[in-house]
């Protein structure tokens, strides 16, 4: 896997970084673009030291190697999905270590805790990590990892990440944060402390919503090592074409990212006025619980809006059907707005009581932003939430 970390003193800005790419694994054709390598296997003793494409391939190499710059990290090790990201660290795990996780994570996260690995020994504790209190249940329990996200999906809550890393740190648990909301552009969990940054490239890393994979960051060559057992021996590799079209869309993920959060923000300001609207949660708002957290340890707020509407479930859906600009379905993070409904989609596999504990009820709406312009999607919102009054 790719170890890229260098004297950024010569540094190149971030637009830069995403662009070149750097080994081609082509050199002698003179490609600006590195091509796709489908070859399932490789012959014995190539000087590139492939020899099966589950163990590595050239397209693994060449995003792991962007991957790594762009987060400014020693090691990037790419994966399937972000699920199979989730998968590999969990692996590392065994029977009868405990996980203290922050209580609002991805559904498919806590999917996995509680109805796969739980079933081998691995025990979860869920706290509420933006309790600072919280923080003494790190040395009550002394876990073997603490899971964070930040923002969380879909509540967006900010999670003091140096808070918890220094506190870990000091017992050597690991801190594993999912960054995927923010992306290494907007935040670095690793120069917060972390020991792993964890990202779903199928989302903003990509950006064009035709392509999965996962990407897991750390500067510790154990954990890298680890990581790519896992990769190998659990089959967690991605497609060598699904590479390419990732190391394609991290070119333009610096501007994409530009216009999102810039229309981000000025969405939720005009809706959060809109009488059909409970509240607006967006991190860099002044109104946002974790404000002054997150304008601490994040470069901006995200694409990301969640709202509440004063509406039924039926109603809530007649509003995320009846738009034009924004489709709803699962994921996020693509050049095209979309709208989710948590409640029945992303976290439809957590427990309905748990999932109200959260606040994620039958009015709670999640806004993926995109790249129009932002008066087509700010009329569109208007228009349904008016219908809804």
């Amino acid at each position: 896997m790719a170890s890229a970390k260098k004297d950024w003193q010569e540094t190149p800005g971030a637009n830069t970084r995403s662009i070149h790419h750097g080994e081609s694994f082509a050199s002698e054709t003179g490609t600006v673009m590195p091509p796709i390598f489908p070859s399932a296997t490789f012959a014995h003793g190539n000087s590139k030291g492939f020899d099966y494409t589950r163990s590595g391939n050239p397209n693994f190499r060449i995003l792991e190697s962007v991957l790594s710059s762009v987060e400014e990290c020693n090691y990037a090790t790419v994966f399937g999905s972000g699920v199979s990201a989730i998968t590999a660290v969990l692996s590392c795990l065994k029977s009868g270590d405990l996980v203290l996780c922050e209580e609002n994570l991805y559904g498919c996260t806590v999917r996995a805790f509680e109805k796969v690995f739980k079933k081998f020994g691995i025990e979860t504790k869920w706290v509420d990590f933006t309790n600072l209190e919280n923080i003494q249940k790190i040395l009550d329990f002394s876990p073997a990892m603490i899971w964070l996200e930040s923002p969380t999906n879909p509540m967006l809550k900010v999670i003091d990440i140096n808070e918890i890393s220094v506190v870990a740190n000091k017992r050597k648990i690991p801190v594993v944060v999912d960054n995927t909301f923010a992306t290494p552009l907007l935040q670095r969990p690793l120069e917060l402390g972390a020991t792993i940054s964890l990202s779903s490239t199928t989302k903003y890393i990509n950006g064009h919503s035709d392509a999965l994979g996962g990407a897991v960051f750390t500067d510790d060559h154990e954990w890298h090592e680890r990581l790519t057992f896992a990769q190998k021996s659990l089959g967690l590799q991605p497609s060598p074409f699904d590479c390419w079209l990732i190391t394609r869309g991290i070119k333009t993920m610096p501007l994409r990212i530009s216009h999102q959060v810039k229309n981000a923000l000025e969405i939720a300001g005009v809706i959060n006025e809109h009488k059909s609207v409970a509240w607006v949660r967006y991190p860099f708002r002044t109104d946002h619980p974790d404000y002054e957290i997150a304008t601490k340890q994040m470069k901006a707020g995200g694409a990301i809006i969640t709202l509440k509407l004063k509406a039924s479930q039926q109603n809530t859906y007649s509003f995320c059907k009846g738009l034009r600009y924004f489709t709803m379905a699962e994921s996020l993070g693509g050049i095209e707005s979309l709208i989710c409904h948590p409640a029945t989609m992303t976290h439809a596999s957590v427990d309905h009581d748990i999932r109200l504990k959260l606040g994620i009820d039958d009015g709670l709406v999640r806004l993926s932003i995109g790249c129009e312009d932002v008066e087509d999607l700010i009329d569109d919102l208007q228009k349904a939430l008016d219908k809804l009054k």
